[in-house]
């Protein structure tokens, strides 16, 4: 194996790290809120670790920069979709959760 493998290999295992505490933030939070919070965040970054890892070993640019291209669109989807769930809770008074 060459360095590029073992560093393909360390990315895609932190980025599947941030994606499996992205889902214990999801089943553990108390509310709408911190849950979107806890999954859109790590989420986000999980993706974005294993974007480059697979980018690591791409074959040329144009496969890199399409896997680039898919990371910023999920990017902006998370966003909108996040947004959109929580002002529908806000509007079903759902309120964020306090000590």
């Amino acid at each position: 194996m060459i360095l590029s493998d073992y560093l393909s290999a360390a990315l895609l295992i932190a980025g599947a790290v941030f994606f499996l505490a992205g889902t214990l933030g999801l089943l553990r939070f108390p509310d709408v809120y911190t849950r979107l919070h806890a999954l859109t965040k790590a989420d986000n970054v999980g993706l974005g670790l294993m974007v480059v890892g697979l980018a690591v070993q791409a074959e040329s640019w144009a496969a890199a920069g399409k896997l680039l291209l898919i990371w910023l669109l999920i990017l902006l989807a998370g966003a909108s979709v996040a947004h959109l769930v929580a002002g529908g809770a806000l509007q079903r008074g759902i309120l964020p959760w306090k000590r």
